[in-house]
C-alpha cells in the first residue's frame, strides 16, 4: 500500500521560513511526477509547486520566487522549502503523485501577521 507522509507544518512569523516534508512508503518516488497543493476552508486545493522525475519544476504564480521544490530520492522524499512567509500562505498542505488519488494527510501552515 503506498503511502505519503507530511510533516514540517507549523506556526510561523510573517517574513519566516518553514520545510515541508513529504515521505513515501510503497512506492519508489522517483518513478513520478509528485506536487504539493494547498487548501484553506470552503475552497479548492490549489496547486503550489510540482517536480518530474528529472528534476523539471513548475510553481504556481503565488509561490514563484518564494518557495523551492526539490526532491531526494535516495530518502524518497519530496520537499517544499518556504521562504518569506506570508499570512495568504496559511493553509493545509498536501502532497500527492501526480496523476494519482494518492494523497498525504495534510499538513498545517500557519503564518501570523
Amino acid at each position: 500500500q503506498v503511502q505519503l507522509v507530511e510533516s514540517g507544518g507549523g506556526l510561523v512569523q510573517a517574513g519566516g521560513s518553514l520545510r515541508l516534508s513529504c515521505a513515501a512508503s510503497g512506492t519508489l518516488l522517483s518513478f513520478y511526477t509528485m506536487g504539493w497543493y494547498r487548501q484553506t476552508p470552503g475552497k479548492q486545493r490549489d496547486l503550489v509547486a510540482t517536480i518530474t522525475s528529472g528534476g523539471s519544476t513548475n510553481y504556481g504564480d503565488s509561490v514563484k520566487g518564494r518557495f523551492t521544490i526539490s526532491r531526494d530520492n535516495a530518502k524518497n522524499t519530496v520537499y517544499l522549502q518556504m521562504n518569506s512567509l506570508k499570512p495568504e500562505d496559511t493553509a493545509v498542505y498536501y502532497c500527492n503523485i501526480v496523476g494519482t488519488s494518492v494523497w498525504g494527510q495534510g499538513t498545517q501552515v500557519t503564518v501570523s501577521s
